[in-house]
């Protein structure tokens, strides 16, 4: 099989961490047998293209209080699907882990049911996804609570290896894009003239909406 010369890169620098770092994950299932298997399922399945994440920022733009939050998401998301989609992964071209069916990943890969992908490796879409708007998130709200996004960013980029769908170093590759993008989309949304958080486009009391207990960046952080 032929790759691309930055595929074949990484596969050699990262070989090592990736197989240890897989191994490690599997060993959920090895001790719970399988038990683990449906959340991570649901997990990814909550960062496929990105699409339930984007409706997510779409609905929570639809309300004052927690517009700003969505909005940051959008940008966000918007921006690491522009890096991760349209460029990292057409340039790069890595394979999936289960492309070698002489690898330990193909192996892990039929354990775990064969879940198959469309497109190519590097880095994770889902764990940019999910990374750039829990980002996003964090950077907009009151620190002391919104570090908990990341929770949920986490378990995405978990899943992904759990599933033997991405290597560990598509998944890291997918945290850089994402946490980076999140940036941008923060720093877009704050830069956002006012009037856009004072339009009211839905009817919602002030302190509605799951971000509620999140300070804005008028806040004290």
């Amino acid at each position: 099989m032929e790759i691309t010369a930055a595929a074949q890169w990484i596969n050699s620098t990262f070989a090592a961490f990736d197989e240890s770092v897989t191994l490690a994950v599997h060993r959920l299932y090895d001790i719970a047998g399988g038990f683990f298997s449906p959340f991570f399922e649901f997990i990814s399945f909550l960062g496929k293209d990105g699409i339930i994440l984007v409706l997510l920022s779409l609905a929570l733009m639809l309300f004052r209080p927690t517009r700003r939050f969505g909005t940051a998401m959008l940008f966000g998301v918007a921006i690491g699907a522009l890096f991760t989609n349209l460029f990292l992964k057409i340039v790069i071209a890595r394979p999936r882990p289960y492309a070698d069916e002489n690898s330990i990943f193909y192996q892990l890969w039929l354990i775990m049911g064969q879940h198959m992908e469309s497109d190519k490796s590097f880095p994770s879409g889902h764990t940019t996804a999910a990374f750039s708007t829990m980002t996003a998130i964090f950077f907009t709200g009151n620190k002391r609570y919104s570090w908990t996004a990341f929770i949920f960013a986490i378990l995405m980029g978990i899943s992904r290896i759990y599933l033997v769908v991405h290597f560990p170093s598509d998944v890291l590759g997918g945290i850089i894009v994402g946490f980076i993008a999140g940036c941008l989309g923060a720093l877009i949304a704050r830069r956002l003239p006012d009037n856009w958080y004072r339009v009211r486009i839905i009817n919602s009391k002030a302190g509605d909406g799951p971000c509620s207990d999140l300070e804005s960046p008028d806040s004290k952080a």
